[in-house]
């Protein structure tokens, strides 16, 4: 039978405001903290949404996969077609003569929104624009991302472009993650390419000048989606990724975004709850040389919590039980339940502190013995 211990924690946090919740003007929003993999804020996060530029991160990640798998260098030249040099709005200004390297190519979506550099690499890696819009959506999948569809490499508007909030926080994770030799390109604020864009030069992300650890990600807008960001800042131990969109003007999208990384660092502590090895409960036993064994983290119980939240936290251990002997020091054998006010329950897994053997025949005779008694003889219920 399962068997619930509940818990309490006594915290020593620093003495900051109460965390509130964030009121967001973004007609969709989704913030995580990376470190502990924690979602801080969900407003309409899974809702498929016209994603404009935002969605070259797609394209972006595609590419870096190629350069992963050694389908092409940073040095690898592509070719630029009619339809690409004909593409509207943000470009790298690129015509047909022109064979930029891929190490040009991300340059130019990253920092130019570069709509040709789109058509450019999707060209270049699956021989047309709209083979690797299928690519893209069946990569998404694979990903996780449940609520992305593309029609383009570029974001420009179309009814099947979209993506959420949540899908592009996701992904903007996994560029950091995944690509760290590559991620740093995202803080590049400024790329001319072959000196002919200048008015283009300036990457588009406010947050980059702010000097509050912003290093990347990706601006969009469009009439339909309004103007939008996924954005990823770093202070202490913490980063953070969030994704935001339909905000109404380029300041507004700014002064929202600042808002969201000063609430994600200043509201919210990573602290260390329970220190590893440290007995938090005991299990019962069965058949063993011992009734019970301490159950403690393997590690240290890090998570992150609202300020001032430790009156509102509460904790329980469940487990299975009673645990067949034998049991070996170290075995998974229940989980602790953090319920953190505002934030997801955290499950840590707890793992037995010491062997604990089989019990010899007497044991066995012993217990016989107390299951009949209690099988025959119950404990007679109080009146009340």
């Amino acid at each position: 039978m399962f068997k619930r211990l509940s818990l309490v924690f006594a915290l020593c946090l620093p003495a900051f405001g109460p965390a509130h919740a964030f009121e967001t003007q973004a007609t969709g929003a989704w913030v995580y903290d990376i470190t502990t993999g924690t979602v801080l804020m969900d407003k309409n996060a899974d809702q498929p949404l016209p994603p404009a530029s935002m969605s070259k991160l797609m394209t972006i990640n595609m590419l870096f996969e190629a350069l992963r798998d050694g389908r092409v260098t940073m040095d690898t030249t592509f070719a630029v077609s009619s339809r690409a040099k004909a593409m509207g709005g943000s470009t790298m200004f690129l015509n047909e003569l022109d064979r930029p390297t891929v190490n040009d190519l991300i340059h130019g979506m990253i920092v130019n929104s570069g709509n040709d550099a789109c058509v450019v690499v999707a060209e270049g890696l699956a021989g047309t624009e709209e083979a690797f819009a299928r690519q893209m959506t069946e990569r998404a999948r694979a990903l996780g991302m449940e609520s992305s569809t593309f029609a383009n490499a570029s974001g420009w508007p179309d009814p099947a472009q979209r993506m959420s909030m949540e899908d592009l926080g996701i992904l903007a994770a996994r560029l950091i993650t995944e690509f760290p030799e590559y991620y740093p390109i995202f803080a590049q604020t400024e790329f001319n390419y072959a000196n002919r864009s200048e008015a283009n030069r300036f990457n588009r992300n406010p947050l980059l000048k702010l000097n509050i650890g912003a290093d990347g990600l990706k601006t969009g807008h469009t009439q339909e989606a309004g103007y939008g960001l996924v954005g990823s800042a770093v202070q202490g131990d913490r980063r953070v990724v969030f994704a935001i969109t339909g905000l109404p003007s380029e300041k507004a999208r700014a002064e929202e975004s600042e808002r969201i990384v000063n609430w994600a660092f200043r509201q919210f502590s990573l602290k260390t709850i329970v220190k590893g090895g440290t007995r938090v409960a005991e299990a019962d036993v069965w058949l063993g040389d011992a009734d019970r064994v301490g159950l403690v983290p393997a590690t240290d119980v890090t998570r992150l919590l609202p300020a001032l939240a430790q009156d509102q936290m509460t904790a329980e251990v469940v487990y299975k039980g009673p645990i067949n002997a034998p049991i070996t020091k170290g075995q998974q054998i229940a989980e602790l339940l953090v319920h953190i006010p505002d934030l997801p329950d955290a499950r840590i897994p707890l793992v037995a502190e010491a062997d604990v053997s089989k019990g010899g025949f007497g044991k066995k005779l012993v217990t016989a013995a107390q299951v009949l008694m209690a099988r025959f003889f119950p404990a007679e219920t109080p009146a009340s």
